[in-house]
């Protein structure tokens, strides 16, 4: 086990930081009152909207955005073009030819999300539907400040199961509701962001949701929100010693209430088995699966390793704001919402762990810390592959060694591969599948294990924990969270972040030369790669004993402390970036080295490792 790996893990209870107040931010508020009527036969549904909207920018709003998500399910639609043209589609959204399966798709198949009636203020306003998006022209102007209520007739067609959202899943789930609703589009700093619905995920406006769904009363439902009249619903509601009266009609109205949360999600269907779990001095567990005896075993065993990942994320990030999460089966592999997830059931034990462990994750680097999706995905996708592989490591006692190992084996692969493209890029527009999914996931997981190898372990745990203290509930972008690790660190950071996620630039050291030098041993040090780093040097004697070296980034304007505590360190002037070559003196003979390792933790992504190593001949 490398000592770094070891250090990570040791330091994940430090305590959290004090917050400070981030001056000039501003965010939107909304208001969602909805109610629904699903008929689980035609999988047609109809709805009312409220929406109070308040623009606490510091403009005056002449226009609005709405997403209709399920208009992508047609044929003819961006996601089904950019599927047909894309070089590696996503294998569940083609068939065994490499057919889009939206392509195929009929009118009753198809998923579509229209407004009927749109009215701001009591006043009708001109829309339009372009694909996924509504344009609405305003009747009156939304001054700083104020607010405004818009109220929407919508009907909506639930498409087969393809991607994400859907009807009769591949696991005979009947319904999977995410994106099902008329969403308002965030206005930020940056403007509007409106943006269709081709393949990647999401952003939202912060606020409440009162939702009532009207459907089949056989049918459970699970998903986002508080219900709030359990005892009349029942369906593993219901307070215990609670006797639920029987229900008159085929129909139960469910209702949720949401808090401060920026999506609602649903998930339904007559065979579910609910089941509940108490984290201790934490919040309700519901989980909800398909009565099959295949399952079972697995779904059972799940739920204490729920708890021990809600325990080691709220330690380790910050406490779970919430008083529930709900696991559910549905959708087409694994999905984050705010307060629930959804994920696919049939599993081997350790993939269903893994696969909730990495939702889970996402409650905190998604749904509390709201980065947007469709610009900053590694933010979401790579934090959340860094803390929950340190999670799996603990509650499943595996990958002890190296958690990260596979991570950074396959964004070597992308950097050498030539397909890379720097993680500024908007998601949509990656050119390969394959290049968006290792840029944000395995490149953004190691922004965060390499920048612990850059200011110390206890550092990067420190920051992680001030970063969500100050920007939770927020919309923080990734300047945010470089200077909260400035402010931890007391190192200046603006080259790590511009190199690793604004370029494709690489990192590869060398140990160059090793030669004699009277009695002293002169080792010279290559940068062969673009992207600076500080480096760290292992020397081992042939005696076995062992010493490091540390050569500082000239840039960083700081020191990181010693991350192997019973090895003694000496730390070495400085290497300025445009000195391809730095050279340095061991008072010790040639002859009484055995070898000499750069960066032994292997935590810095150098994409050549052979050249990392010199061994006496």
């Amino acid at each position: 086990m490398t000592k770094s790996i070891f250090t990570l893990l040791a330091v994940l209870s430090l305590v959290v930081v004090s917050a400070q107040n981030k001056s000039g931010y501003w965010q939107q508020h909304v208001d969602y009152t909805m109610e629904v009527n699903m008929d689980v036969e035609t999988f047609q549904y109809t709805g009312t909207q409220k929406l109070v909207y308040t623009n606490n920018s510091p403009d005056e709003l002449n226009r609005v955005y709405f997403h209709l998500y399920f208009n992508a399910f047609q044929p003819g639609s961006e996601m089904d073009i950019r599927l047909q043209n894309i070089a590696d589609p996503d294998g569940r959204m083609v068939n065994e030819d490499k057919v889009s399966r939206i392509s195929l798709l009929s009118d009753s198949e198809m998923g579509y999300l229209h407004a009927t009636s749109l009215t701001q203020d009591g006043n009708k306003v001109n829309y339009s539907e372009e694909g996924t998006v509504l344009v609405v022209d305003l009747d009156q102007p939304i001054a700083p400040g104020e607010q405004t209520t818009f109220n929407m007739d919508f009907k909506g067609q639930v498409p087969l199961q393809i991607r994400r959202s859907g009807r009769n899943s591949e696991e005979n789930i009947a319904l999977s509701m995410s994106q099902w609703y008329p969403k308002l589009a965030e206005y930020d700093f940056e403007g509007w962001h409106a943006d269709p619905y081709i393949a990647r995920e999401f952003h939202g406006v912060w606020g409440d949701y009162d939702v009532k769904l009207t459907l089949d009363k056989n049918y459970t439902v699970g998903g986002t929100g508080y219900l709030q009249n359990a005892d009349e619903i029942g369906h593993g509601y219901e307070s215990p010693g609670t006797k639920v009266k029987k229900q008159k009609g085929k129909t139960l109205t469910w209702h949720f209430k949401a808090p401060m949360v920026h999506d609602f999600m649903w998930a339904a269907d007559p065979e579910y088995v609910h089941d509940v779990q108490q984290v201790p001095n934490g919040p309700t567990l519901h989980f909800f699966y398909k009565d099959d005896p295949k399952l079972l075993e697995n779904w059972k065993k799940l739920q204490p390793k729920t708890v021990e990942a809600m325990e080691f994320f709220s330690k380790n990030i910050g406490e779970y704001p919430y008083d529930q999460y709900s696991v559910i089966q549905g959708g087409d592999g694994g999905m984050e919402y705010a307060m629930s997830t959804l994920i696919t059931g049939d599993r081997k034990f350790g993939s269903l762990v893994g696969v909730m462990a990495h939702e889970l994750a996402h409650s905190w680097f998604q749904h509390i810390l709201a980065t947007n999706e469709a610009k900053h995905e590694w933010m979401d996708e790579g934090f959340t592959s860094f803390i929950s592989r340190l999670c799996m490591s603990e509650i499943m006692d595996s990958d002890k060694d190296n958690p990260f190992e596979g991570t950074y084996k396959g964004y070597r692969n992308l950097a050498l591969s030539g397909k890379e493209q720097p993680q500024t890029t908007y998601a949509d527009r990656y050119a390969l599948n394959f290049a968006y999914g290792i840029s944000a996931y395995s490149k953004g997981s190691i922004f965060l294990s390499q920048l612990g190898y850059v200011i110390g372990q206890d550092k990067l745990m420190e920051t992680l924990r001030k970063y969500y203290t100050d920007f939770k509930f927020k919309h923080p972008v990734p300047n945010d969270f470089k200077r909260v690790a400035e402010k931890v660190s007391q190192m200046e950071l603006d080259w790590y972040l511009t190199d690793w996620t604004q370029t494709t630039n690489t990192i590869d050291y060398t140990i160059k030369e090793v030669e004699a030098k009277d009695n002293a041993t002169k080792i010279t040090l290559e940068r062969v790669g673009l992207m600076p780093m500080p480096i760290d040097i292992l020397v081992v004697y042939e005696d076995n004993t062992k010493e490091t070296f540390y050569a500082p980034l000239r840039m960083m304007r700081g020191e990181k402390d010693n991350p192997y505590a019973d090895i003694e360190r000496t730390v070495l002037e400085d290497w300025p970036w445009a000195y391809p070559t730095y050279t340095f003196d061991i008072e010790k003979p040639m002859s009484s080295i055995k070898a000499i390792v750069i960066d032994p933790s292997q935590l810095m992504a150098d994409v050549n490792l052979e050249n990392n190593v010199w061994q006496a001949e």
